[in-house]
């Protein structure tokens, strides 16, 4: 800092990064609060012989300079902080008075305190404010970024698995052209390849990605990802808490397959007609939603007691999430970088096509500008990261099937046009009810899907499925077993 950014700074008294001590004859008590803030956020200057007066600076220098700022350096050389900082000193005469003015980076191993956790500081404006218990345990937390996903299980095993689950997953996998060399293999070997288990044990993301629910909160009492449909632009303008809220689910991809198909009716999926009948969707949209959902989970602190959720509001959709980014959003947007606290659900991920390679997914994200001429907005503090997306239109229902009938009847349309032809591709949206759509939506996904899953997904009994799947039998039927066997979508004959 040279003289005249100092100067500069005196006539603004509220700069996150500079801080001012009168201190002149001995440091002031309070020096150290601002030690840790400024290292646990994002470091500054501590200026001595300076006396604030409301909106005003009055200079009053300090005596005996060079006594100063050894004790200031030998304190952060002793025990008092659990670790050595690197601080550089400048002095500075103005006026005849001389000021004494430490530069205090931020550290990359948080938290920063003296004495004991609880004297944890963190920058809050132009003031230093005590952390709290869960900013502190956020901290240590960050201090293994990236690794404690990767962390083994002790006593763990692939028993503590959904299987169902792991097969859903597995089967999702093989419709792209990723790790073709694992496709036939058994579960243990190919858990072993993707890091779902290390020697047999099981890593948290493995246990978070595919476990029963008993095992996934006894290792992880704080695990949710909660999605809620709120008919106003906020929570206080509401009528009604919401319209829809997810079922609590197992596992991250349970929750995940659910609230992709919520999003098929949020965004618009224009279709286009091809010269040989077949139809096909512009997903752009809802390929964005579903890059900021993997992305939400990617980046999320599993351990923290936040609550991962998706709020569906009437004019935007709000993804927030436990844990912050780890660079500053200005420093991501834009960029490519690849640094994620999570790396092997990033890797599960990216492996079926939900989530981008490595480093891209942030620049997808702010492709929705350009697909719907509304701009998203992204926060990252100690505690949380927000990314919140405008909706060109508010979500209309007189029920949860309108939407569904509508939307979901698109991408059946599209999906079975496939498999029976033009003409049946053309008519299912018209011919099926909303349910009916979902259920060969479903099928259409997963052959191998069971009738207790369907029922878990949609929302309704087993019973309720049972009666539906008759009404169907011109264009689905079940092939083998009714506890095993598979879906088959009846083409033209």
């Amino acid at each position: 800092m040279t003289k005249d950014e100092l100067v500069a700074k005196l006539r603004d008294i509220e700069w996150e990064d500079f801080e001012v001590k009168e201190a002149k004859s001995e440091l002031p008590k309070t020096i150290w609060e601002t030690v840790s803030a400024f290292s646990n956020t994002s470091g500054g200057w501590i200026v001595l012989g300076l006396k604030q007066s409301g909106k005003t600076f009055e200079i009053q220098g300090v005596e005996n300079i060079e006594k100063l700022e050894q004790d200031f350096l030998t304190t952060l050389r002793s025990e008092k902080f659990n670790q050595r900082l690197a601080v550089t000193s400048k002095s500075y005469d103005i006026d005849g008075k001389r000021l004494l003015a430490f530069y205090v980076p931020e550290v990359e191993m948080k938290p920063v305190y003296y004495n004991n956790p609880a004297n944890t500081f963190i920058r809050m404006g132009s003031g230093d404010q005590r952390a709290t218990e869960g900013e502190i345990r956020a901290m240590f937390r960050d201090q293994s970024f990236g690794k404690k996903t990767e962390e083994i299980i002790p006593e763990s095993g692939i028993e503590m698995l959904n299987l169902n689950t792991l097969r859903s997953y597995r089967y999702a996998l093989s419709q792209t052209s990723n790790l073709l060399e694992y496709r036939d293999v058994d579960d243990v070997e190919f858990c072993e390849h993707v890091n779902i288990t290390n020697k047999g044990l099981l890593t948290y993301a493995g246990l978070l990605m595919f476990g029963k629910a008993p095992y996934v909160l006894r290792y992880v009492p704080t695990f949710c990802v909660d999605y809620i449909e709120i008919p106003a632009p906020t929570i206080q303008e509401a009528e009604v808490r919401y319209t829809y809220r997810i079922p609590e689910q197992e596992n991250i991809w349970e929750a995940v397959q659910i609230i992709l198909r919520r999003f098929r009716t949020l965004v618009d999926a224009p279709i286009h007609i091809k010269d040989d009948g077949f139809a096909t969707t512009d997903e752009s949209q809802y390929n964005v939603l579903r890059e900021a959902l993997a992305n939400m989970v990617m980046h999320c602190d599993h351990f923290d007691s936040m609550r991962s959720c998706i709020r569906v509001y009437t004019d935007h959709i709000e993804f927030m999430n436990g844990g912050c980014f780890p660079l500053p959003v200005k420093d991501i947007i834009g960029k490519v970088y690849s640094k994620l606290r999570n790396p092997t659900l990033a890797k599960l991920f990216r492996y079926v096509g939900i989530a981008e390679n490595a480093g891209y997914g942030m620049n997808k994200l702010a492709s929705w500008e350009k697909l719907t001429g509304t701009t998203p907005s992204i926060t990252s503090d100690r505690t949380y990261a927000t990314v919140s997306f405008p909706l060109k239109s508010a979500i209309q229902r007189k029920g949860e099937t309108d939407n569904v009938g509508k939307n979901v009847g698109k991408d059946v349309g599209k999906n079975v046009g496939k498999d029976v032809g033009k003409n049946v591709g053309k008519d299912v949206g018209k011919n099926l009810s909303p349910r009916q759509l979902q259920i060969l939506e479903l099928v259409t996904e997963n052959p191998e899907i069971s009738i207790a899953e369907m029922a878990k997904i949609i929302g309704v009994t087993t019973r309720t499925i049972e009666r539906e799947t008759p009404k169907m039998d011109a264009i689905l039927r079940h092939i083998g077993p009714k506890n095993g066997g598979h879906w088959e979508i009846i083409g033209n004959e």
